[in-house]
Order: structure tokens, then sequence, then C-alpha cells
């Protein structure tokens, strides 16, 4: 099946898509993005990642030219022409294209890009068993808030990570946790759920918040609190989530055992209650 790109107003194979090289999200990185993900067909909690993408826009003063129902339906046809039941979909807004100067130019269109690839999940293993993580400085700006093409920091953190031979970087910053190069993070203690506090140096996740709800469904408090490291390597449990990799368990935190160094109950019982959750869509 190929991969499917979409640009400023057409479809064709990915491969075909051509981006001007005075884009202004090659030059400067200004812009936005989204990925949504698509279970049996169905691009997932696609409002709350398209409210996420209007925001981050009007934060960066980017006009924004989708409206919700045109948004869904390019997600649909854009899935049913790559024949991906389970489809990662990328989204990506610049200012547009124009002659390399740092102000907002005058009279250009946005450029809209969307991409549909096959999603393939993590390995069952990492996801029963856990993965190991590192810590490491928060060097990005101070708008992390925005999901903004300006993932720099992150391509270095996660590349130690790599080097490191963990799943994820962990940011801290001022001795408190902030989130995961590609996820957010959670901690249980004393059964209660805590999570860093949604400022602007924390992303507010989509899939942050459905595991939420589903928390609160079943009647646990969720915290949004100042987390440091000492309350991180201590926790009952600790587990990351996002977009492609769901909940996922955290049995290792710069090399020290978090617990008895196997996924808690908490998290495991969020990890079936999301899977219940998506196998409903």
């Amino acid at each position: 099946m190929p991969d499917i790109g979409y640009l400023n107003g057409r479809f064709s194979p990915l491969v075909e898509i051509a981006i001007s090289p005075d884009d202004r999200g090659f030059l400067f990185g200004d812009g936005i993005y989204e990925v949504v993900r698509a279970y049996h067909g169905v691009p997932a909690f696609w409002e709350e990642h398209y409210t996420r993408l209007v925001r981050s826009a009007k934060e960066i003063r980017l006009p924004f030219p989708i409206e919700p129902q045109d948004f869904h339906s390019l997600l649909l046809t854009g899935l049913q022409q790559s024949g991906y039941a389970e489809g990662k979909i990328y989204i990506q807004l610049t200012r547009g294209v124009a002659p390399r100067e740092h102000g907002f130019p005058l009279n250009i269109e946005p450029t809209v890009f969307f991409s549909f690839r096959e999603m393939n999940a993590l390995p069952i293993e990492k996801m029963k068993q856990g993965v190991k993580v590192i810590t490491v400085p928060d060097i990005r700006w101070d708008r992390c808030d925005i999901k903004s093409l300006n993932l720099l920091p992150n391509v270095l953190a996660k590349q130690e990570a790599q080097e490191a031979n963990v799943f994820e970087a962990i940011f801290l910053r001022g001795g408190l946790v902030i989130e995961g190069a590609t996820s957010n993070i959670f901690i249980v203690k004393n059964g209660q759920l805590q999570t860093p506090e949604r400022n602007n140096f924390v992303l507010s996740g989509v899939t942050q918040q459905q595991v939420i709800n589903l928390a609160q469904e079943k009647g646990k408090e969720v915290r949004f609190a100042e987390l440091t490291l000492d309350a991180l390597l201590q926790a009952e449990e600790v587990f990351l989530v996002g977009t492609t990799i769901e909940v996922l368990p955290v049995v290792k935190v710069d090399g020290q055992t978090i617990h008895n160094g196997n996924p808690g109950p908490e998290t495991c019982a969020l990890q079936q209650g999301f899977a219940d959750l998506v196998a409903q869509l």
C-alpha cells in the first residue's frame, strides 16, 4: 500500500510531494504540527488534535485555513487512499513560501501538508514488560506548550536516550520533572496519579487527557503537581503516554529500578482501559 501525501489541496503518493526550499518551515521552523493515530480506519481523538493545532497556530500568529469538518474529511480521505486501517497521520502547517527574511511576509498562503503512513505499534514485550528511561537537562525554549516545528532539543535528547540504550529521555528543569522528549509522564503515589503541572514548559497531551478521563471514571484521583526527581525515583509506578505509545510502563529511571521493577496495577489497568476505548471508536 502506498504512503499518501497531501499538499495545499492535492493528494498524491508521498514520494511525489515537493516542498519549496523557500518554505518558512524549512528555513526557520516557522510552523506547527500534530500527529493523529488511526485505529481500524478511524482517526482517534481528531477533534482534540484539531483544537490543539488551532491553538498552536494562534500562539505563533499563523492564519489557520482549515475548518473542523474539512480537517476531518482530509484525514478520512487520506486514510482511504492509503488503505491503512492502522495509520499514523502527520499534519504540518507553515507560514508559507517567501524569500528568506525574518519578519512575517505579506500576502502569502500557509503551507498545509499531511502524510499518511502505516502505524507500526510498539512490540508487545515493551508494552507488557516496560521500558527504561534517562533524565536530561531541559534546554528547550520557554513555549513548549506550543507544538511547533522547533524540535532540535528533543532530537538531541532522543539521540542521547538511544545511545544509552533506553526508550525515552525525560526533561528536568530546575530540579523538576517536565515531560519526555516525545511523551507525557505520570507517576503513581499512594494510589494517586500525578503528572507535572500544565504550564508553558509542558505540552498538554491528547492521550494524557484521555488517560486522566479514564482514571477519573474509575474513581481515581489525578493531581497536577510539581514532580521532583526524587519523587519520580521513589514512585510506586511510572508510565509514559503519547499518541504512538499509548500507555507505556517505565521500570527503570537513570538505571534505578522503580518499585519492584514490574509494571504496576494502575498502569496495567489504564493500558487495558485505553485499549478498550480505542477499540470502540
